[in-house]
């Protein structure tokens, strides 16, 4: 069962595919930098209590500086991390933020405007590798993070709006596999 946090005012759910419009003013972001502190951009997940691996085919229509898409491995407010395209001067950027208290930010240029990226998360204990892909079968490593986190997580696609009116995003496929180690 998918649960929401902060729920966007226009959403619609049909076959696998996840449709949202934005709300405006919305992020994830803790300190750092920038001073501020934002929790109310939207995310839609599922509690998981083992190590796995989820997988998202986003399609977005980037409008606003830092229009953002993907998913997102959250525990509270203060400790988690989300990756997706986030829209900066025009161009799509490969994007991951891991969270513990502060927010850090990296980000990869796509070489060209990709229609759809697909986002592979992998949470393996403390460790989570974030993977892009531009045709959902090559992937390339993104980011590899030390994120310490109780067994119980939420994992789901995410999406925000922090400077711009919102705009819409479709999010396809939406998977977990639960990782067995022991075999």
């Amino acid at each position: 069962m998918m649960n929401w946090f902060s729920e966007p005012t226009h959403w619609s759910y049909e076959d696998t595919t996840l449709s949202v419009t934005t709300d405006p003013k919305t992020d994830f972001w803790r300190k750092t930098h920038y001073g501020f502190i934002r929790d109310n951009g939207h995310f839609v997940y599922e509690a998981v209590t083992t190590d796995f691996e989820a997988k998202v085919k986003v399609v977005g229509r980037y409008q606003a500086m830092y229009d953002q898409a993907g998913l997102m491995l959250r525990a509270d407010k203060f400790n988690w991390l989300k990756c997706g395209i986030e829209y900066v001067d025009g161009v799509q950027l490969a994007s991951a933020v891991v969270t513990r208290d502060f927010s850090d930010w990296s980000v990869t240029a796509l070489a060209d405007t990709p229609e759809a990226c697909w986002f592979k998360l992998t949470r393996t204990g403390d460790t989570v590798e974030v993977h892009y892909s531009l045709d959902g079968e090559n992937y390339q490593l993104l980011r590899l993070a030390h994120l310490p986190l109780p067994a119980s997580v939420q994992i789901g696609p995410m999406c925000a709006s922090p400077d711009g009116d919102g705009f819409t995003v479709e999010f396809e496929d939406f998977s977990i596999l639960p990782l067995d180690l022991d075999s």
